[in-house]
């Protein structure tokens, strides 16, 4: 019984995290081993990587770093009259610090006619913005975004889905070559 008494339980009122009986006792005390200037001195800077899948219509987006390198579908925009334009916005709004294109390679890895649109982009983009931008194989991205959120989702979710394919695919060959 002692060591009930000892709980601290929320006010009547008082704010609480959902589902919690118990007030969010908050973070730890801080100390000079683990205050976070001091872990993020330890590591390398984390780098935002974004990664787009250029479409007719939209662009697709996913993002991640390189310390959870798990990438995760943002959305959609349209692909509008200046699509370099937009992808410029789309790295600024994401504080890039790299840019992946996905690049519609045909199925021999032939470059195609939408391979060769979006390599003319990714010269103008890489003459116009101040982070890298590479390009990474795209083929069947879109077969397997559809695979994976099966019948009766929006294009917009698939499109977004095709960029976190490609960026994960880019991080797990960086991850394969680090080793």
């Amino acid at each position: 019984m002692a060591a009930v008494a000892a709980l601290t339980w929320a006010r009547a009122g008082a704010r609480t995290r959902a589902g919690w009986t118990r007030p969010w006792p908050g973070p730890p005390p801080s100390c000079a081993r683990c205050s976070p200037a001091q872990v993020r001195r330890r590591g390398p800077p984390t780098v935002r990587i974004v990664a787009v899948d250029i479409g007719e219509r939209r662009i697709g987006v996913a993002v991640a770093d390189d310390r959870a390198p798990v990438a995760v579908p943002v959305g959609t925009v349209d692909a509008g009259e200046d699509v370099a334009e937009t992808v410029m916005r789309i790295v600024r709004e994401q504080g890039a610090d790299l840019l992946v294109v996905g690049l519609p390679l045909s199925l021999t890895g032939a470059l195609g006619p939408q391979a060769r649109r979006v390599m003319a982009l990714v010269e103008e983009l890489a003459g116009r913005l101040p982070v890298p931008v590479e390009t990474w194989d795209e083929r069947l991205s879109t077969v397997e975004a559809e695979r994976r959120l099966g019948p009766g989702h929006p294009r917009e979710r698939r499109d977004a889905v095709a960029a976190a394919i490609v960026l994960q695919a880019y991080l797990d060959a960086q991850r394969g070559q680090r080793r």
